[in-house]
């Protein structure tokens, strides 16, 4: 027998996965700065806003758009990081993951 409790728990778990945000359209939900995995990376949308003291890795022309992880071509707005689950990135963003594209 189910109860509400039941209930309660699977959609509880359901939420804490992401089942229930993910858009209709079956597309990969964009990357919010304020996402685990983005702040343990110094992402930044805008690679020009990045704080090159704290991430002197960081240099002029490293952007998403260029790096080996973006799995998109170099002229998409944004597209599918590796390195950030699949989520969308911008193309004009950075975070300490850049690798220069073979």
């Amino acid at each position: 027998m189910t109860t509400r409790r039941h209930i309660l728990q699977a959609l509880a778990v359901a939420a804490a996965t992401g089942a229930l945000v993910r858009p209709a359209s079956g597309q990969p939900a964009k990357l919010a700065e304020s996402d685990p995995q983005a702040v343990a990376l110094g992402y930044r949308d805008d690679a020009t806003r990045v704080d090159a003291k704290k991430y002197p890795a960081w240099a002029a022309g490293r952007v998403c758009g260029n790096c080996q992880l973006f799995q998109g071509k170099p002229t998409d707005a944004s597209a599918p990081c590796g390195v950030m689950g699949g989520k969308l990135v911008d193309a004009k963003g950075w975070c300490v993951a850049w690798a220069k594209k073979a």
